[in-house]
């Protein structure tokens, strides 16, 4: 009987240690205005207006470096056809640094190509704190 308890215990201590485990791991995500990366990245792909992809990118750049798992989704909404929208998304990767260097093909695309002046010269100024070395035209 006293092993059947003592089993029991060890099992609810592996239990409430995981599931604080677990809490614990959701709880390094970084937080901006109240709400997660993970909320904000939802925002800036599902957001129908642009000025909540605008908010949402804003926030995210916020985070730097922390929000480097965001990559996926900036590198996505690069290809927004919103001016507003491209902007903060293009100074949230250069926010992030290193980590964002998937961008790095997009970005220097922008730099040579976009006829916005001031996006192409966000792209540079971002590849200029991912990768340095692909902030020069050739």
């Amino acid at each position: 009987m006293s092993n059947r308890i003592l089993g029991l215990l060890a099992a609810l201590v592996l239990v409430l240690t995981s599931s604080a485990w677990a809490q614990g791991a959701t709880a390094k995500e970084p937080v901006a205005d109240g709400r997660t990366l993970s909320q904000w990245v939802k925002e800036l792909k599902e957001g129908v207006a642009p000025q909540t992809r605008n908010a949402a990118a804003y926030e995210i750049s916020g985070m730097g470096p922390a929000a480097a798992p965001a990559v996926p989704a900036l590198v996505e909404a690069l290809d927004d056809p919103e001016a507003s929208v491209k902007f903060p998304v293009i100074v949230a990767l250069g926010e992030i640094g290193p980590a964002a260097k998937a961008a790095v093909p997009k970005l220097k695309k922008m730099m040579d190509e976009e006829i916005n002046d001031e996006i192409a010269a966000a792209a540079k100024r971002a590849l200029r704190r991912i990768e340095p070395s692909a902030a020069t035209s050739e």
